[in-house]
């Protein structure tokens, strides 16, 4: 009776999808070329698909987009009409305003107009400002859809919905707070501290996160401990015939001493370096520990306690925006801004369902793909007993409705698709967690084994993997499953209570305590979502901003604060206290939930915020005459007899003397955890008594000066004069201090570049040198073409010969994301009127075709495998066409299109619903201007 139920729906939703296709003209918006390209694969005849780049509308950015019959208001500048109930100003940018005069163009002479933006609020708010600028007088109707497949498509098609005018009111307050959170405070910051700055509801607060987290190592102490460990080996004849084939050896660590524990780094408060007090432990120090090694070593040892302790392990959730961001940053080293541009690609060329979500739930058709795919893939031993399916537990979460996976009603594997470098990546990393999710436990054993030596006790751990599980897809923090398998597991040797291993060595190992860890983007996006703090969808913006504000410098993956992070940061604490509080924020968070539901009134809302006698407007007014600029300035760090400020040109150091005020500029590289009494004196005493003197040139005679500049510390061949105004200099390369830095080095860098030879094939001259991102060489071969390769660990810059030189520039160049001529994915020949070649190329908006300097989209409905000649030739003519005659690219596209699409037969329909899924597979990563514009926080 179901199966009977089932072919009757899918009757009826295709007799109704074939309505569909009545000869009639409607036009579907959506944000980006890329999404437009996918979407009209799927669409039926009389559909013309058009990109709006994102929002068409938004508060003014700059002074000229103000209207001139406002500007004279003195709300103008804030964009945001407070005395008329937060009337926002909307007006249309300049570079948007060629796309809205389009898209009106576009509307004319349609019967019916879809807004298929993003299902988000977001997305939600571009199409409402759509219906705002466009005024449609035709039927109008707002289709959604999490992922980009044909079934999706049909089905939106079919249940289109109105625009929900509560999601827009939820993301507009939001975007009006936060524009005066941010027009507010900054002019503020620029006044009191330095030209440029900003201030935001979500950055301050995630920017005092990195403040509070860089005082409490300038705040750390450390604190030292010894313990022993000992390399055991089983006896042959106890090993007998217990069958294991382990290796004998394992290692076990001092744990306690007469029957207390021994400390360890968790026993110590980070404020003094001591033992916490209460503590009940046993502190060695070295010569305590190396009594003990000596004690104990030639004693026998003996096998106490033995413990198995099974474990099993869930597989983690499928990805939100957030746990994506997170695990694409920690495995692929991605940053959480290119995070979200490449999974956008992915979901608007069709592989991968919406990207900005809060859920961790799946469809019942994504749990049947992936149960497919352990299936097929592992067997069915590796499939979960039962469907498994997640909750969301996240506070507020909203967005779309499913977490991140494959599309479609059957998953791509990851070499299926065609992808390629970051999009590959990212991808597999979302398809193995995916499909994760429906494997069975990993089943896992614990072991512990207690030794005894005298007094001492000793601990070996093991863990040993019973059955892999969903190990064999995915291993959370992991590129390579098959090799984190290994990882996870600690073998030691078939033991039992009463052995006596022997003790092969034994060793006093020394600790120093460590500084709590600076926040990496994955570890600040995690914080920021267990505290509540912003949208996960607006955390790459954010960081985004840190950074380019200079709030923080991205050191390998860690975050720094700069001292401007810390003068900012102890200004909103004084004086605006709630705007960087968690909590607070976190309520914000929650209020701002609560009007997108209904369940709180926007106005009344921002009205508090604002206005009012504890509004931030009055707040703001009655506090800046109390902000001393000087005192602003100032960045107060402990132990420090000198001043820090912030100044026009960045941080410095003041100081007073006998002689007055000296100023000495502290160097970029250094932190404001770093910065210590020593670094002070340098740089003071620099800055008075001129530079250190390394010693003098072996040749010339002349001096070599050791100076720390606004990129750290370099060398200096002579002084500065008149007649030498600017001496030769070379920075210290990575590995090189001031203190270790010897006369043979500062030469010998000074002699850079270095001239290794002549190629022997290319005739080029090979030069060693140290340049902004490190030592390299570099092939001339003149007229401006040049062959670079860095030099890595294991090859000193100052000693490298021509020979390795040669080695290195014979390798592959790996470089920063340079690579060399495109290949083409199809040559078709040579062009029938000049006989030069004409090649199909995969570009930033898909393939292309090119011959000579002209480069044509491919036709609608046309592949890189099946497209002739003849039709590449026509489509090169009217691109070269267009370029005469200077009609727009998009206007001629839509043209051909609109043609093509009212011409497609049924027949042809199905061929390119076919060819679709080979096209899309070849399609590059959308440019980033296509991108949704996120709110500022």
């Amino acid at each position: 009776m179901q199966y009977w139920l089932q072919i009757g729906s899918n009757l009826i939703a295709a007799i109704s999808f074939s309505a569909l296709t009545i000869p009639m003209s409607k036009l579907v918006i959506v944000e980006s070329p890329t999404k437009a390209r996918t979407i009209r694969n799927y669409l039926p005849a009389g559909y013309r698909v058009e990109a709006s780049m994102g929002h068409v509308r938004d508060l003014p950015q700059s002074a000229s987009e103000i209207p001139a019959s406002v500007k004279g208001e003195k709300w103008a500048p804030l964009g945001v009409n407070v005395e008329a109930n937060f009337e926002p100003l909307y007006v249309v940018p300049q570079d948007k305003k060629k796309i809205v005069k389009e898209l009106k163009e576009a509307l004319k002479g349609v019967d019916e107009l879809f807004l298929a933006t993003d299902e988000d609020r977001e997305g939600e708010s571009i199409s409402w400002h759509l219906l705002q600028i466009l005024k449609p007088t035709v039927p109008i109707k707002r289709m959604v859809f999490h992922e980009i497949t044909e079934d999706a498509i049909r089905q939106a098609i079919l249940n289109c919905r109105d625009v929900d005018e509560r999601l827009v009111r939820a993301q507009e307050t939001r975007r009006i707070l936060d524009r005066l959170v941010g027009y507010t405070l900054s002019p503020l910051l620029w006044k009191k501290i330095a030209f440029g700055l900003s201030a935001g509801r979500v950055q301050s607060v995630s920017v005092r996160l990195l403040v509070r987290r860089e005082r409490e190592r300038r705040a750390f102490r450390q604190g030292s401990y010894w313990d022993l460990k000992a390399m055991l080996e089983v006896r042959d004849e106890e090993r007998g015939e217990r069958s294991d084939r382990n290796t004998p050896h394992f290692e076990a660590r001092l744990v306690t001493l007469a029957g207390v524990r021994v400390a360890n780094g968790s026993d110590f408060d980070e404020a003094t370096g001591q033992v916490i007090a209460g503590r009940n432990v046993v502190l060695l120090n070295e010569a305590e520990a190396q009594t003990l090694q000596d004690r104990v070593r030639d004693r026998p040892w003996t096998v106490t306690n033995l413990e198995e302790r099974p474990v099993n392990r869930k597989p983690s959730p499928p990805f939100t925006t957030s746990t994506l961001q997170q695990e694409a940053n920690r495995k692929l080293g991605l940053s959480a801004r290119d995070t979200m541009r490449t999974a956008q690609s992915l979901y608007e060329q069709g592989y991968i369902t919406y990207m900005r979500t809060d859920s961790v739930s799946l469809s019942q058709q994504a749990i049947t793909a992936a149960r497919d795919c352990v299936q097929s893939m592992y067997g069915a031993e590796y499939l979960s007993p039962e469907p498994r399916k997640y909750a969301t537990k996240s506070k507020g979460a909203q967005e779309a409705h499913e977490a991140i996976r494959p599309s479609g009603s059957s998953f791509r594997t990851p070499q299926q698709t065609g992808l390629k470098d970051r999009e590959f990546r990212l991808y597999d990393l979302i398809w193995k967690r995916t499909v994760a999710t429906q494997m069975a436990e990993v089943r896992q054993t614990h072991i512990t084994v207690q030794i005894q030596v005298e007094d001492a006790g000793f601990r070996a751990s093991g863990k040993r993997i019973d059955f892999a599980g969903f190990f064999r897809a995915y291993v959370e923090g992991s590129d390579d499953p098959n090799a984190a398998i290994e990882d996870q597991e600690v073998i030691l040797p078939a033991l039992q209570v009463g052995d006596t291993p022997n003790c092969t060595d034994l060793d006093a190992i020394g600790h120093e305590t460590q500084p709590p860890a600076r926040f990496t983007e994955a570890s600040l996006v995690k914080t920021l979502e267990s505290e509540g703090i912003g949208r996960p969808s607006t955390y790459a913006s954010i960081i985004g901003t840190i950074i380019d504000r200079g709030y923080a410098n991205m050191v390998g993956n860690a975050l720094i604060p700069t001292f401007t992070a810390f003068a900012v940061t102890a200004l909103l604490e004084k004086h605006f206290p709630n705007l960087v509080d968690t909590s607070f924020t976190a309520r914000m968070e929650h209020d701002l939930d609560e009007i997108s539901t209904g369940a709180l009134e926007w106005l009344p809302y921002l009205k508090a915020f604002y206005l009012g006698e504890t509004g931030l407007e009055t707040q703001v007014k009655d506090r800046e005459s109390e902000i001393d600029p000087t005192e602003a300035r100032t960045v107060n760090l402990e132990n420090l007899a000198a001043k820090v400020r912030i100044g026009r040109f960045g941080a410095y150091i003041e100081a007073e003397d006998s002689d007055g005020t000296v100023k000495a500029s502290i160097p970029k590289d250094l932190t404001p955890a770093d910065l210590d009494p020593a670094q002070v004196e340098t740089l003071l005493r620099q800055k008075t008594e001129g530079p250190d003197k390394v010693g003098l040139h072996p040749e010339t005679g002349e001096p070599i000066y050791l100076k720390i500049g606004a990129y750290g510390p370099y060398v200096q061949l002579g002084d500065e004069s008149e007649a030498n105004p600017k001496p030769k200099r070379a920075s210290l390369p990575k590995g090189v201090t001031s203190d270790t830095l010897t006369l043979e080095q500062a030469v010998g860098l000074l002699m850079l570049p270095r001239l290794l030879g002549v190629h022997p094939e290319l005739g080029g001259k090979i030069q060693a040198s140290l340049g902004r991102f490190g030592p390299y060489v570099v092939l001339d071969q003149g007229k401006g073409v040049k062959e670079y390769r860095s030099i890595k660990a294991g090859d000193d810059v100052l000693t490298i010969t021509l020979d390795r030189a040669l080695e290195m520039l014979a390798e592959p160049k790996a470089g920063r994301g340079k690579r060399g001529a495109a290949k083409p994915l199809r040559e078709l020949g040579a062009h029938p009127e000049d006989s030069e070649p004409v090649n199909i190329y995969d570009g930033p908006y898909g393939p292309y075709i090119k011959h000579g300097k002209v480069n044509a989209s491919l036709p609608e409905g046309e592949t890189v495998e099946a497209i002739a000649m003849t039709t590449a030739v026509e489509a090169l003519n009217a691109k070269a066409g267009t370029k005469k005659t200077g009609r727009s690219r998009k206007a001629s596209a839509a043209s051909t299109a609109e043609t093509t699409k009212t011409s497609t037969t049924k027949k042809t329909a199905a061929k390119k619903t076919a060819a679709a899924k080979t096209t899309t597979a070849k399609k590059a990563a959308t440019k980033t201007s296509t991108k949704k514009k996120a709110s500022p926080a």
